[in-house]
């Protein structure tokens, strides 16, 4: 039966795989499915330029500026869906904004398949980056919305995962495939998707805030299997929920109640953990890939296909160790590797600019990017998107995804944009730079991030909402 549990309930010495079996139900496999792909999609889209960059500068006759447009462009698309998703996720639910991304994923990766002059290429690309504006924080939010408590940080950082597998995918694919044929490959998970969109349950937190109060407690035994006990769920969302909206009489509605004073706190752990990694490089590592293993002398095939690795490997490892060790303590790790990396990349230009170590600087360099991608995909990949989707109440959950992506799309298209013409300037300060930003993001997560593992999403938002006496230590 499609509504019942697939297994029993999980044991505590159960391992990661048992647990997700025992927990879920055919909707939500189906869900996580939606999100995985989507997550997927997200990571092709990001990882497309780096490998095609050379042949379609090349066919299409671009200079570095219009291709720096191309890749940048996506950040312009970023800041547009940032602005709109969290007004369009509160509008309209949680599945039908997915049907909304999934289309425009679709029309964009046509109209860069089948671009002959830049203005369609770009277009193709700017219809991308509204999709993954929207996308990057609904994702998340939605899977953390739907998952047990038990499992919300291993099924969110799951599905992050595929974000990583589809940028080592479109990095091998982008060694053989042309890159008008990869962009039509990279249309797929969309297709796919559409039909399971017709299957999969609408978030009941965005029920129960809507006031279908009634479709909640439904909702959830689909999720958990109709023959779960999901009373004291349902009534822990549904008392939280009015709450909520007892305080929204008090300090009113919209956008400008996430300054509220009591907010502060989340807002700026939400807003620098998401704009860390951007500014810390990750665009630029990531969309030009291509130009660091040229200019430091790695054969490009190689370092694509072992980047790849090592980056789903880091994943599959966070995916483990989530919900075991902690957000915190795996962004911490995660940070210290991404700041090595910058490190040693920066180490890498400055040997090779000085003819230095001339045999060990390309084996210096290609390692560099490794440690950089593999400690993303440990922590900084999921961890703060997850974090940010846990620690804002369903009042302001709409506005705070709009500020942090919007936070998040500038930083990012500053770096996407800028990331060549800060090469010509100096490839070694470029990385110094990421390096020092990675450094501060140690002492910020150190300092502010509390840990969340374990704790429904009503437990989590009473920690900053309803904050206990000023003498007692929350974190």
């Amino acid at each position: 039966m499609a509504e019942e549990s697939l297994l029993a309930s999980p044991s505590k010495s159960s391992s990661l795989l048992s647990e997700i079996s025992n927990a879920s139900t055919r909707p939500f496999l189906l869900a996580f499915t939606v999100g995985s792909c989507g997550a997927f999609t997200f990571g092709c889209i990001v990882g497309y330029t780096a490998p095609t960059q050379s042949s379609i500068m090349k066919d299409l006759n671009l200079s570095i500026a219009d291709f720096s447009l191309f890749g940048s462009i996506l950040n312009v698309g970023l800041i547009l869906g940032a602005l709109i998703c969290g007004k369009l996720t509160d509008l309209v639910g949680r599945v039908y904004t997915i049907w909304i991304t999934n289309i425009l994923v679709m029309i964009g990766w046509l109209a860069i398949a089948f671009a002959k002059d830049v203005w369609l290429l770009d277009l193709g690309r700017l219809l991308q980056g509204i999709s993954v504006g929207i996308s990057s924080y609904l994702g998340p939010i939605y899977i953390s919305e739907i998952a047990p408590r038990n499992l919300r940080g291993a099924a969110s950082s799951l599905v992050q995962l595929f974000a990583g597998v589809g940028i080592s995918v479109v990095y091998v694919l982008g060694t053989v495939v042309a890159w008008r044929n990869l962009a039509i490959l990279g249309s797929i998970p969309s297709l796919m998707v559409l039909p399971l969109l017709f299957f999969i349950p609408e978030s009941p937190r965005w029920l129960a805030k809507v006031g279908r109060e009634k479709e909640v407690e439904a909702v959830l035994l689909t999720l958990r299997g109709a023959k779960s006990d999901v009373s004291d769920e349902a009534a822990e969302i549904l008392e939280y929920t009015q709450h909520v909206k007892q305080q929204q009489d008090v300090h009113g509605h919209g956008l400008f109640k996430l300054f509220h004073r009591k907010y502060a706190l989340p807002l700026t752990i939400g807003v620098g953990l998401i704009s860390l990694p951007q500014l810390g490089g990750l665009n630029g590592y990531t969309f030009f890939t291509d130009s660091i293993f040229t200019s430091t002398g790695v054969s490009s095939d190689v370092g694509f296909i072992l980047t790849s690795i090592v980056q789903m490997s880091g994943g599959v490892l966070g995916v483990l160790l989530v919900d075991i060790s902690g957000r915190r303590s795996l962004l911490l790790v995660s940070q210290a590797g991404m700041f090595l990396g910058c490190l040693a990349t920066a180490i890498s230009f400055f040997l090779q600019k000085n003819n230095c170590w001339g045999t060990g600087t390309p084996i210096l360099a290609l390692i560099s990017v490794m440690v950089y991608f593999g400690s993303y995909g440990l922590g900084m990949g999921p961890i703060p998107w997850i974090i940010a989707s846990e620690i804002y109440p369903v009042d302001v959950k709409g506005a705070a995804g709009t500020i942090c992506n919007l936070v998040s799309s500038i930083s990012s298209w500053l770096v996407s944009y800028s990331f060549n013409f800060l090469l010509l300037w100096s490839s070694t300060g470029t990385f110094v730079i990421f390096a020092i930003v990675m450094c501060i993001g140690l002492v910020f997560t150190a300092k502010l991030v509390p840990e969340t593992k374990g704790k429904s999403l009503e437990e989590i938002q009473s920690l900053f909402t309803d904050p206990p006496p000023e003498d007692s230590n929350v974190f």
